[in-house]
């Protein structure tokens, strides 16, 4: 497959600066409602890169994600989501970013451009072939990303990667690739757009998916959430409540904040 760059296409619009707000925000809303029509059409390279992932993770595996810019930040949400949410471990689901942590809040200037930085930060995690890194970059081409996950396939490390563009690059370095091809962004080139709402909707696919294949959902419940506030205690309760058929939220409460979570309380209980 030729390789195009749609990302970087113009934009269907012309003239932004002439919309009203109205105009504006319709036209984006137009935009975004094609990403999901997207993500569909590569429903079959997700469910690939999906099940590797699961295999190596109950394996002992690790995730890591790998990227620059939007990419990267998207990356670690995903990553930094998964204790809360599933109880999993810190340390289990990774996301490194080109430039380091100061690059979540703040661009580092050509960080992105240096192919040998993304491999030299996985072996700062003691990458082995038990894990799988998935590079993500909107165009497909960025170099941080790109070289590390040439490196890997070199070193037997499973490999995916996210992109918006055809026959990409970093399609070419991964295992399990995944194109969501969304078109041109309302604003020519701002892959954060479109791009990144594609990356955020497979990203979410891909971590509650494996995690649900590591048993860390039960039923529809996330029954080994970490009990960090108020709301999460609360819900953990009423699950409790549920699943139990117990009528004394105190009680309930009193066994949550016990076992330290939903799962294992109702494992003592029984």
């Amino acid at each position: 497959m030729s390789f195009e760059r749609v990302t970087e296409q113009a934009s269907h619009y012309r003239h932004l600066e002439k919309m009203s707000v109205q105009e504006i925000l319709s036209n984006i809303n137009q935009e975004d409602t094609t990403v999901p029509q997207a993500v569909a059409r590569a429903l079959p390279q997700i469910e690939k890169l999906v099940s590797a992932i699961a295999d190596k993770m109950l394996a002992g595996g690790r995730l890591f994600y790998l990227g620059a810019g939007t990419s990267g930040r998207l990356g670690i949400v995903d990553a930094s989501e998964c204790p809360p949410t599933f109880g999993v471990p810190h340390g289990l689901v990774i996301g490194l970013i080109a430039g380091g942590d100061a690059a979540i809040r703040k661009a580092v200037e050509f960080a992105e451009d240096d192919r040998e930085q993304g491999w030299k930060d996985l072996q700062e995690c003691n990458i082995t072939e038990k894990d799988v890194v998935v590079g993500i970059a909107a165009s497909g081409t960025t170099p941080y990303v790109i070289g590390a996950l040439n490196k890997c396939r070199k070193e037997g490390i499973v490999t995916g990667s996210i992109c918006c563009n055809p026959g990409a690059p970093l399609s070419a370095e991964a295992d399990f690739p995944i194109e969501v091809v969304v078109g041109p962004e309302f604003v020519t080139g701002s892959t954060r757009m479109k791009s990144g709402t594609a990356q955020k909707l497979v990203l979410n696919m891909i971590s509650t998916a494996v995690m649900i294949q590591l048993g860390r959902v039960e039923d529809n419940k996330m029954v080994n959430m970490q009990l960090s506030n108020d709301k999460l205690v609360d819900r953990g309760v009423k699950m409790l409540m549920e699943k139990l058929s117990l009528t004394d939220y105190e009680k309930a409460k009193e066994l949550l904040l016990k076992a330290g979570s939903v799962r294992k309380a109702i494992e003592d209980y029984v």
